[in-house]
């Protein structure tokens, strides 16, 4: 059997969900495993997620509607015990401080693009997989 990937997909866009979902499509690369997305539409659901378990990266929105992406992972960071990576999609290049603040392991801009997105999401499914190791 395989082994799979689970990435969560935090935005209250389900056009900015599917981007995500389309941009990294099954495998973002072949080193990797093969991805799994569970979507969530509001923060609330993606601390329950978090809480249950089982996530190896998260993928949040910075322009989600009503807490932005930035402000979720920094309260993820500070609330989820051993929280997985963060990859936070950013309206502009210029906001990668505030990503910074945020404390994501990662940031790529809006719209989604795909070889980008593939690759910055590829890093963190490795480095998960070498601190879980």
């Amino acid at each position: 059997m395989q082994p799979t990937a689970t990435v969560l997909v935090y935005s209250d866009d389900s056009t900015t969900r599917e981007q995500v979902r389309l941009a990294a499509g099954r495998r973002p690369a072949p080193d990797v495993p093969v991805v799994e997305f569970l979507e969530c539409a509001t923060p609330d659901a993606v601390v329950r997620e978090l809480d249950k378990g089982g996530i190896d990266v998260c993928v949040l929105d910075g322009e989600a509607v009503p807490m932005g992406g930035m402000g979720v992972c920094r309260q993820i960071k500070d609330e989820i015990f051993n929280c997985p990576p963060v990859l936070v999609l950013i309206a502009r290049p210029q906001d990668a401080w505030l990503a910074t603040w945020s404390r994501a392991d990662a940031a790529v801009a809006l719209p989604v693009e795909p070889v980008e997105f593939a690759s910055a999401l590829a890093a963190l499914l490795r480095r998960k997989a070498l601190t879980s190791a």
